[in-house]
């Protein structure tokens, strides 16, 4: 063969074989290393099936694997007979080959090579493209058995007059069918020009004719399935407009028709569906006149339509016929997104009152009112976690998580608001992490604390109802030990050989075996390779710390079990223990939500419910998922020690939730198995109520009017006491609302107008799950001309406070190293107006944790700062609804010197009280300078000028 690189030739290199002994190890290396990613497979899947089949939710596992198996095959098995049988048509199609022209004489060469393997050519393509489809198709396991067990709505949209269940369930399905066709289409299109052209049914530098006939009417009738699913898209783009999102009128994600919709986009599409189904016979009729002068003409024109008529047309609507009357225009449209939104969020029985937020009643009317309206909660279980971390961690392997949880227990028949927390295992505080310490030894936390939500001790400390180790108070006899929570993350074996430490006290260590019944035993020698291999540890596979009934435990937290159980449903953030019938529970809420819901405007969980409180730990799952409906449906309980899982039927009109349960039946339990015990201790959701208030901001309004104009918009405050720019969070609070006959667990919060920090709403929610009014939404409007306080305005006037101010300023001097911490900003509607408390502590040098030291209280233009709240309440209204009674300031704040009263003409009398008027006036010069270190020095003169001028009074007294 002449040397066709054009240069001179060489002496040729001989690459030879491989010996038989390379061959045999490269063949070894390639098999094991096919046998390890295999068994890598196999064990994530094995460890699966064995812990769903743990926590007896194996028909979860299951249902969702066979769906994915038979979506992964039959859509595969569609796309790679769909691409296959088009090859195979292209190459049956070809023509003879005579006469070759240059450009298939250099094709020739691919031709030949392709020759003798074209079967596994043909098969590997197919083989390729049936494996991608088949995983994405995988995916949509969701959509598929919503389709399949789609459940009414009863409510139609008020355009196309279809159930609702059409969009959330039916038009998703529907469209992912369309995309996959139109992958099928024109990968089949691309892989049959390729072939066509390989074997000279297409021509593309060659005169003459550029395709053959054959070619055409195959090509023809591709392009003609390709515009027929064009043409089915423009008819769903129909229905597709009632769910479509858009911003309008300062809204985010509006979704919905709108006038240029109704009237330009929907006929558009109408037309071009018409236009697309004559321009894909066309593209048939080929078959019969092997010409594309029509079918290019209707798509010419197809084309040309999609941007005259589908971009054009509308603008010219929305320029000339909306933009001159848009509020007349688009008041129907608006009316239609504002009834579906308050419908699909759960607010359209949202009761809006006028409230005055100014009262005329008498003090004495007004603190009798205060003691009887709200159970005021001075005990913040967002600030206070660090008190209980080091009063009653009591070992450094214990931990409590850093915002507490709020619940009801009864106390002398009397139920009361209760802050609580579990003592969770704390892997960073053993004494020596290893191995076997931190998945044998350390497993589990122990016992609950729990202390009055409306008290404090002495000191200012967290007045503790249940406490110590092992933990006693008024809960009585439970199980304690704590092997699932909210900061138990890593994996423990227990059950074995190698005892468990209980927990340790004065009497020593006690040792513990797990006897309850959930994990997943490891007698199996594949198992623990399995698990070797999940969790990357070799030692699990052969150390003797494993034997006979020993077992693993993961999956730990209540949200991924629930998550876990049940993947078709969205957890809330904030699962809260209580003890139940004995037994530690976690209680879990769990939404169930769709983005179908026509007219309904978006929103995302992610951005709706983060507040100045949330982190990783608290966040909503799936927070990144748009919807526009969401529904409590199911409500969850995690058991602490066994870890196992139930799920309650809680909203038993939901239909999304009707549907799920028939795509995974017996999962779900129905609502009467939810024990009274139970019922006592589920409460609102914080994640649901903080998506309702900010769909309240704009959607109090009812009219379209009102709502097109926009001046009725409000804003959910900044957190005043966080400082982080964040929304202030929503607070469980046991209060009577304006109309209710008794005091009710409620979860409340506060709106301001939009930019500015008056108050503008007050909105509670019923929290108990008992009662029957749980649920109901009560929002009191102040008048739009008054300019009642908001909380971020209450925190500045409560800082700059003649008298809150310096004492504020010197609890914050006590010591070089203290500070003072703000509690939660309550708000409490109280006879016609309104009234803040905040607790206020002050974390020192001495004791490393915040411990309150006073409680502001503030209405209308009355401010009282006092030890305690009682106090704080008779500075502010009197303690019979008089004029104020003198309190003792708390220590080390700023008082006035009194007059004196007896004594008069007592030289030691008088020389104290001169000198503490000079040290008082001292004391408002410093603090006007800023001068802190002169304010102390002050006070302290101060205090004892007031110290010895009490002395001598009553010396004076006594002679």
């Amino acid at each position: 063969m002449p040397d066709r690189g054009g240069g001179p030739s060489g002496p040729r290199i001989r690459v030879g074989r491989p010996s038989r002994g390379t061959r045999t190890l490269l063949i070894t290396i390639g098999v094991l290393a096919v046998l390890m990613i295999a068994f890598v497979i196999f064990a994530g899947f094995w460890t699966d099936w064995l812990w769903y089949r743990s926590v007896h939710y194996s028909s979860v596992f299951t249902t969702t694997l066979w769906t994915k198996v038979g979506l992964f095959f039959v859509f595969g098995l569609l796309m790679a007979a769909a691409v296959g049988v088009n090859i195979y048509l292209a190459h049956r199609l070809r023509p003879p080959l005579s006469a070759m022209s240059l450009e298939q004489q250099s094709l020739d060469r691919y031709r030949m090579g392709i020759a003798p393997y074209k079967k596994w050519v043909l098969l590997g393509i197919c083989a390729v493209v049936g494996l991608i489809a088949g995983g994405s198709a995988s995916g949509q396991w969701r959509l598929w058995l919503l389709w399949t067990n789609a459940t009414k709505f009863g409510v139609k949209d008020p355009q196309f007059h279809k159930d609702v269940s059409f969009y959330a369930f039916d038009l998703p399905w529907y469209r992912f069918l369309l995309s996959f066709g139109f992958a099928a289409v024109v990968l089949s299109l691309v892989a049959a020009a390729l072939v066509h052209y390989l074997y000279g049914g297409l021509r593309i530098t060659s005169p003459g004719g550029r395709a053959t006939a054959a070619a055409t009417g195959h090509l023809s009738v591709l392009l003609g399935i390709f515009i027929s699913l064009k043409a089915v898209a423009y008819w769903l783009d129909r229905y597709g407009l009632a769910v479509k999102s858009g911003d309008f009128k300062a809204t985010d994600n509006w979704t919905g028709l709108r006038y240029v919709d109704a009237n330009a986009y929907l006929p558009a599409k109408t037309i071009l569906f018409c236009i697309a189904v004559i321009c894909a016979l066309l593209f048939f009729a080929t078959l019969w006149r092997r010409t594309w002068s029509l079918p290019m003409i209707g798509f010419g024109l197809m084309v040309l339509s999609a941007i005259l008529i589908g971009g054009l047309y509308p603008a010219i609507v929305q320029k000339f016929q909306v933009q001159p009357n848009e509020a007349a225009k688009e008041a129907p449209y608006i009316q239609k997104n504002i009834d579906a939104t308050r419908a699909a969020y759960g607010i359209k029985g949202t009761d809006v009152t006028p409230y005055n937020g100014i009262s005329g009643s008498s003090d004495a009317t007004l603190r009798d009112a205060a003691n009887t309206t709200a159970s005021v909660r001075v005990l913040d279980p967002n600030v206070v976690s660090p008190a209980y971390q080091q009063i009653q961690q009591i070992r450094g392997y214990y931990a409590f998580p850093s915002t507490l949880d709020v619940d009801r227990y009864t106390d002398q028949g009397k139920e009361q608001d209760t802050v609580v927390g579990l003592r969770e295992l704390n892997i960073n505080g053993i004494p020596e992490n290893n191995w076997i310490n931190d998945h044998f030894k350390y497993t589990h936390g122990y016992g609950i604390v729990a202390a009055k939500g409306t008290d404090v001790a002495d000191d200012g400390s967290p007045d503790f109802t249940e406490k110590n180790l092992p933990s006693t108070g008024q809960l009585g006899e439970y199980q304690q030990r704590i092997y699932y929570g909210e900061r138990t993350t890593q994996y423990s074996i227990v059950g074995g050989p190698t005892q468990e430490i209980d927990y340790n006290d004065s009497g020593g260590e006690k040792p513990f075996t797990y006897t309850g019944k959930s994990g997943v035993k490891l007698s199996n020698p594949v198992t623990r390779a399995a698990y070797a291999v999940r969790f990357g540890e070799p030692q699990i596979l052969y150390s003797g710390a494993i034997g006979k009934g020993s077992k693993i435990l993961y999956n730990r937290t209540p949200k991924e079990r629930v998550e876990a159980v049940a993947p078709w449903l969205t957890i809330d953030g904030d699962p809260y223990p209580a003890v139940v019938d004995g037994e530690v529970q976690w209680i879990v809420d769990a939404y169930t939500t769709t983005n179908g819901y026509p007219y309904a405007s978006r929103t995302t969980l992610g951005d709706t419910t983060t507040d100045s409180l949330t982190d990783d730990q608290r966040s909503v799952v799936a927070q990144q998922n748009q919807v526009n409906y969401i529904r409590n449906s199911v409500k969850a309980t995690v058991d602490a020690y066994t870890g196992e899982v139930k799920l309650y039927q809680w909203d038993t009109q939901d239909p999304v939730l009707k549907t799920w349960m028939k795509a995974f039946p017996h999962t779900v339990k129905p609502k009467s198995e939810i024990s009274a015990a139970l019922m006592d201790h589920f409460r609102y959701p914080q994640d649901l109520f903080k998506v309702q208030r900010q769909l309240l901001t704009k959607y109090h309004v009812t009219k379209a009017a009102a709502f097109y104009s926009g001046s009725e918009v409000w804003e959910v405050p900044d957190d005043p006491a966080a400082k982080t720019g964040k929304a202030v969070p929503p607070y469980y609070l046991s209060l009577t609302m304006p109309g209710q006959k008794a005091q009710s667990f409620s979860l409340t919060t506060t709106f301001t107008p939009k930019d500015r920090t008056n108050l503008s709403a007050f909105m509670a929610v019923d929290a108990d799950a008992s009662s029957p009014d749980y649920g109901t939404i009560r929002v009191l409007q102040l008048p739009a001309n008054t300019t009642v306080a908001g909380p971020n305005q209450v925190q500045a006037k409560l800082n700059s406070d003649k008298g809150a101010g310096p004492q504020i300023n010197q609890l914050k001097t006590v010591g070089s190293d203290s500070s003072v911490e703000y509690g939660n900003l309550l708000t409490v509607p109280l006879d016609g107006g309104l009234m803040y408390v905040e607790p206020v502590y002050v974390r020192g040098k001495d004791n490393n944790y915040p411990l309150m030291k006073s409680v502001a209280v503030l209405y209308q233009d009355k401010i009282g700062f006092q030890p305690t709240l009682a106090a704080a309440l008779d500075e502010v209204f009197g303690k019979d609804g008089g004029s104020t009674t003198t309190k003792p300031p708390p220590t080390g704040t700023t008082t006035k010197p009194p007059p004196p009263t007896t004594g008069a003409g007592d030289p030691t009398l008088e020389q104290a009280l001169t000198d503490a008027q000079k040290a008082y006036d001292d004391g408002q010069k410093a603090l006007q300078k800023g001068d802190w270190q002169a304010y102390g020095e002050a006070q302290k003169r101060l205090s004892a000028a007031l110290k010895q001028a009490q002395e001598a009074e009553k010396a004076a007294k006594g002679t």
